[in-house]
C-alpha cells in the first residue's frame, strides 16, 4: 500500500501511524556493485533531495551511509518524490544500477550505484530540523541541545559504532585470558577516594546517603578476597568535579583486577590489550612501549602523562644560574626551588604583546612570572634580564635550554611542581601552535615509580598521590608501618599510567593487601581510628581473611574511544553527555523536584538553595 499523508483526504493524517508493508533487505551503506540487478529495500532519512524535473534524486541516510536513490514522479508508486523534504523517513524498494563511470561519486563508498525506485512510501514526516545534520559548523550548544538529530550525523554515528567495537574487543579479549565480568552496585557506601561524591538521600532510611561509586576500587579489591581472581567490568564511575574537554560527571571505565601477580603481568596483560585495540580499530601495529619514571617525566616534560610525539624537553639551569647576583634566580634556589626552561624554535621573532601572552600562560598554571631570551639573528640577543647576565651567558642560558640563533628560551624560576606545570603549558602551546606534533601517529608510554605521597600545603598532612589501597614498594613498606615521617616523602608506589598522545589513557597499581599496612596508610593520610573504622571498617575485617597478592588497572573508556576517533573532546564519543558545568541542555536537567519529593526523603532546602532557584527561575 503506498501512503502520502498529502493526498489522504482524512483530516489530520499526517499524525495518523503507518506501518510498512515493506522489509528492510539492507542498510543504505551497504549496498554495492556486487548487488547489481538486484532488489533491495531500504530505509531512512532523507539526507537531501535534488529535483530535476523528470527524475527526483534523494540521497537516503542510515547509521552505516549514504546511497543515492533515483525516482519517478510519474510512477504512483514514487508520486510522492516531489513531497520528500529533508529528514523525513523513507522505505524505499528498488533495483541496484551501476553507474556510468563519469557519474560515479567517490567521496561516499556506494558511489559506484543508485537504487532506481519501484516503490517509495513515507514513514514518517519531519519538522524543519534547527541545522543541517551533516553541518560541522554548527555551535556544540546548539547540537547538545538537539543531540538526538545530531546522533544522526555520520559524525557522531561512526564515533559511537567505535565505541561498540572496543567494548567489544576487550569483552573478548579479557574473557579469552580468563576474566570474569562482574557487575558492582551503583548505589554505595560514601568513602573518599580523591573527588566529590554524589550522593543518594534514602527514603527507607531517613538522614542516610548512598552515595555513587567513583569507581568500584573497593568492591573489584572484595572480589580478589572472595576468590574471583581475574575480574573485569566496562563499570560506570560518577565524580562531582570540575569539567573539562576530557572529563564527564558520569563516564565509563574498563576495570581490571588480578590476584597472585606483579606489575610485570599487568603491564604485559595490559599491552597485549591495547596492541589488539589499535590493531583491529586503526589497522596499526603497536611495538614495543617504552616506560620513563614519574621523575624522569617531570624533569624532561614538565608532566606525568607527556605528549612524546615533539622535543622541546625542559632543561635544568640551576648550574649556569647559581649566584648569579639576579635575586629572583637566587632566592628561588636558596630555598630549594629550581630554575629550568625551554627552547621555542623561531621565537627570536616574539613581539612584546605574544611575550606578554605567554606570561599570562605562565602565571595562570601558578607561576610568578616568566624570564625570556631572544636571539634576534646576526649575534643580536635581548632579554629582560640583560642587566643581570652579559650576552655571551645569556647565550649559554639559550643553548642550554637546546636553542640555536634565530630561537627564544622561557625560563621559570619557581618551586617544582609550580614551575613544571608553567613550562608544561608553555612547551605544549608551542607544540599546536607551531604544529610540531606529529599528529599522523600515537606514542605510548608507561609512566612508573609515581611518589606514594604528596605533602599538601593547604592542608597541612600528607595526601595519596593515588589513591589510599596503593602498595608502597617493597623496601619502602616497612617505612609506613613504622611511621617515619620525615621519609615519606622518599616513599614510591608501586603505580603505573598508560599514557597516549599527553593523555592518561589508564592508570593503576598494586595494592595494599596486608591489613597493617592498610591501617598505618590511613593513618599517615590523618584518619583517626574512628573516621577509619566508620569509612572503612567492613574493608580492613576483609583483609583479615586471607587476601591474596593483586593489583589492577582502570582505563578511561571515553578517552580511549576519544583518541582511537581523533578527536579532542569525549562528549564527541558519549551519546548523551553534559556540558562544562553538569548540566543537559536536551533534557534540562539537573532540574527541580517538588517539595513533597524532598520531604519524602528528609532533604530540605538551605535558605542559599532557594535563592538560587529562585534567581534561576526569575531568569527562565
Amino acid at each position: 500500500m503506498f501512503f502520502d499523508p498529502r493526498m489522504n483526504d482524512v483530516s489530520n493524517c499526517s499524525s495518523m501511524k503507518f506501518v510498512s508493508q515493506l522489509k528492510r533487505t539492507h542498510y543504505c551503506g551497504h549496498v554495492n556493485e556486487q548487488l547489481s540487478g538486484q532488489k533491495v529495500v531500504l530505509m531512512g532519512w532523507v539526507n537531501s533531495r535534488r529535483d530535476h524535473g523528470s527524475l527526483v534524486f534523494i540521497d537516503l541516510r542510515d547509521r552505516e551511509g549514504i546511497v543515492q536513490v533515483v525516482l519517478d514522479p510519474k510512477k504512483s508508486e514514487t508520486s510522492s518524490a516531489k513531497d520528500l523534504r529533508g529528514e523525513y523517513v523513507l522505505a524505499v524498494e528498488g533495483i541496484v544500477k551501476i553507474r556510468p563511470d563519469g557519474m560515479k561519486n567517490a567521496k561516499i563508498k556506494t558511489g559506484g550505484i543508485e537504487i532506481e525506485a519501484v516503490r517509495c512510501e513515507i514513514l514518517n514526516e519531519a519538522a524543519t530540523p534547527p541545522f543541517q545534520i551533516e553541518d560541522e559548523n554548527v555551535g556544540e550548544m546548539l547540537r547538545l541541545k538537539y543531540r538526538y538529530l545530531d546522533l544522526r550525523s555520520p559524525r557522531l554515528q561512526k564515533h559511537l559504532i567505535t565505541r561498540h567495537k572496543v567494548a567489544q574487543i576487550v569483552r573478548r579479549y579479557l574473557s579469552d585470558q580468563n576474566f570474569i565480568e562482574v557487575e558492582t552496585p551503583i548505589l554505595f557506601k560514601s568513602t573518599p577516594e580523591g573527588a566529590r561524591d554524589y550522593l543518594v538521600p534514602s527514603r527507607v532510611n531517613p538522614g542516610m546517603f548512598y552515595a555513587l561509586p567513583q569507581s568500584p576500587q573497593i568492591l573489584k579489591q572484595l572480589l580478589m578476597v572472595g576468590g574471583y581472581d581475574r575480574y573485569f567490568q566496562i563499570a560506570r564511575c560518577f565524580r562531582d568535579e570540575d569539567l573539562r574537554a576530557d572529563r564527564q560527571p558520569e563516564f565509563s571505565q574498563i576495570d581490571i583486577e588480578m590476584s597472585f601477580i606483579d606489575q610485570e603481568d599487568i603491564m604485559a596483560l595490559n599491552e597485549g590489550m591495547l596492541r589488539t585495540i589499535w590493531k583491529e580499530i586503526k589497522g596499526v601495529t603497536v611495538g614495543d612501549i617504552p616506560r620513563m619514571t614519574y621523575q624522569q617525566a617531570m624533569d624532561r616534560y614538565g608532566i606525568d602523562k607527556p605528549d612524546t610525539r615533539f622535543g622541546m624537553e625542559i632543561k635544568d639551569l640551576k648550574g649556569l644560574v647559581t649566584g648569579s647576583g639576579f635575586k629572583v634566580f637566587d632566592d628561588v634556589l636558596a630555598r630549594g626551588g629550581i630554575v629550568r626552561g625551554i627552547a621555542v624554535p623561531g621565537g627570536g621573532t616574539l613581539s612584546r604583546g605574544q611575550i606578554d601572552k605567554l606570561t599570562d600562560m605562565a602565571k595562570k598554571a601558578g607561576a610568578k612570572g616568566l624570564v625570556w631570551i631572544k636571539s634576534e639573528g646576526a649575534g643580536k640577543i635581548s632579554s629582560a634580564v640583560s642587566k643581570f647576565f652579559n650576552d655571551e651567558k645569556l647565550n649559554e642560558i639559550l643553548k642550554a635550554c637546546g636553542g640555536k640563533e634565530g630561537d627564544a628560551a622561557l625560563v621559570v624560576a619557581d618551586d617544582f611542581d609550580t614551575a613544571c606545570a608553567a613550562l608544561s603549558t608553555l612547551r605544549l602551546h608551542f607544540g599546536r601552535e607551531l604544529k610540531l606534533i606529529d599528529t599522523s601517529k600515537d606514542n605510548f608510554l608507561w609512566v612508573v615509580d609515581f611518589p606514594l605521597f604528596e605533602y599538601s600545603p593547604e592542608e597541612k598532612r600528607w595526601v595519596a598521590r593515588h589513591h589510599p589501597f596503593t602498595s608502597p614498594q617493597n623496601e619502602h613498606a616497612d617505612i609506613l608501618v613504622s611511621g617515619d615521617e620525615s621519609r615519606y616523602g622518599q616513599l614510591l608506589a608501586k603505580a603505573y599510567d598508560l599514557v597516549c598522545n599527553g593523555y592518561e589513557m589508564g592508570g593503576g597499581s598494586i595494592r595494599i593487601y596486608r591489613n597493617e599496612v592498610q591501617q598505618a596508610l590511613f593513618k599517615t593520610l590523618g584518619m583517626s581510628k574512628e573516621e577509619t573504622e566508620t569509612k572503612f571498617g567492613f574493608f580492613l575485617e576483609a583483609l583479615k581473611y586471607g587476601t591474596p597478592p593483586h593489583g589492577g588497572i582502570a582505563w578511561g573508556m571515553d578517552r580511549l574511544v576519544m583518541l582511537l576517533c581523533e578527536t579532542d573532546a569525549i562528549r564527541e564519543v558519549i551519546a548523551f553527555p553534559k556540558t562544562a558545568k553538569a548540566t543537559c541542555l536536551m533534557s534540562d536537567c539537573p532540574s527541580e523536584v517538588t517539595r513533597d519529593q524532598m520531604a519524602e526523603v528528609g532533604i530540605k532546602l538551605s535558605a542559599a538553595a532557594e535563592k538560587f532557584l529562585e534567581e534561576a527561575n526569575s531568569k527562565s
